[in-house]
């Protein structure tokens, strides 16, 4: 396993209703972070894992919104998820990317809501800081 620092973002935005320029009710976001904090609860990885909200990710056409970051990994973030049907796919996949070294998370292994709703897979700093690039300067 790893002692980098993992994190669990969970836009509370997402899924929102508007009235007037006002925020009506509680948000899809706000109620899948509450899902997923239940789970959380019992979760093998929820201390090395922690849930973070985040006010808004900027993915308001494809909520509701997660990311996994960690050091030295790839971050996810993945939109589309339902609120109601995505909790535990959520967690089952931040165990698989919290397992592998890098990060990585192949289609084919990854939960069916998060086969779909793939908004970005961003390489690690490091991997950047290593590369020599001439393009720019």
């Amino acid at each position: 396993m790893t002692s980098k620092q993992h994190t669990l973002f969970v836009c509370t935005t997402c899924a929102s209703v508007w009235q007037d320029g006002k925020r009506v009710g509680s948000s899809g976001g706000e109620k899948l972070l509450r899902q997923l904090q239940e789970l959380w609860q019992n979760w093998e990885f929820r201390d090395k894992f922690p849930i973070q909200a985040v006010e808004c990710m900027s993915a308001c056409n494809r909520s509701c919104a997660i990311a996994f970051v960690a050091e030295g990994k790839f971050t996810y973030l993945f939109g589309d998820l339902p609120i109601d049907d995505s909790a535990s796919a959520v967690l089952k996949c931040a165990s698989q990317y919290y397992l592998k070294h890098d990060g990585s998370l192949p289609w084919s292994e990854r939960p069916e809501p998060l086969k779909k709703g793939i908004l970005a897979k961003i390489p690690p700093l490091n991997k950047w800081a290593r590369l020599k690039v001439d393009c720019c300067r």
